[in-house]
């Protein structure tokens, strides 16, 4: 309708790299007439006043998960209800919701797997975040620890296997 295309982007302080995320998508669509202002919080104001109460036109997040892709609490629809729910944008899909509990309640890996890879598809169509990228990481661990084995998932998904050879042991106390 001839109006300007313009909005805000909220972060937290004490993350340079959303920050510069933040720079990076201001930059680059302002140079196709798309203007985004930015603004940066303190944590507790950030999430209580903005993310809790749904109060932003976009946000820069990053999302940490286990080994188990059980996603339930991000993406089901009844985590899209109230304050401090983590489905903060509000998401809701029944095909979502079903695959989501199937894949909580199977015990059957290979049945599991299908649940999430479709759940995983459906998110892609639907694109209910702009996933940016993921970070690069260099974990370094002493020598002293042993069973240490590299995957797809990083080093630390076997973490509770890891130990120190009594020999090797320093702070014994």
């Amino acid at each position: 309708d001839g109006k300007p295309f313009e909005f805000t982007i909220i972060t937290n302080q004490g993350n340079s790299v959303r920050s510069s995320v933040a720079q990076i998508i201001q930059q680059q669509l302002g140079e196709v007439g798309i203007k985004v202002n930015f603004i940066i919080y303190e944590w507790a104001t950030f999430i209580n006043e903005y993310v809790n109460k749904r109060k932003f036109d976009a946000v820069i997040l990053g999302w940490s998960t286990g080994q188990d892709p059980d996603a339930y609490d991000i993406w089901h629809s009844s985590k899209a209800d109230g304050e401090k729910e983590l489905n903060f944008v509000n998401y809701i899909n029944k095909e979502v919701d079903e695959l989501l509990e199937k894949g909580r309640t199977t015990f059957d890996q290979a049945e599991r797997k299908k649940y999430y890879d479709r759940f995983q598809e459906i998110l892609a169509e639907d694109v209910p975040y702009a996933f940016l990228f993921v970070g690069e990481a260099l974990p370094i661990v002493s020598s002293r620890f042993q069973n240490i084995e590299s995957a797809p998932a990083g080093i630390y998904y076997n973490f509770i296997k890891w130990y120190v050879p009594t020999e090797l042991q320093v702070y014994t106390k």
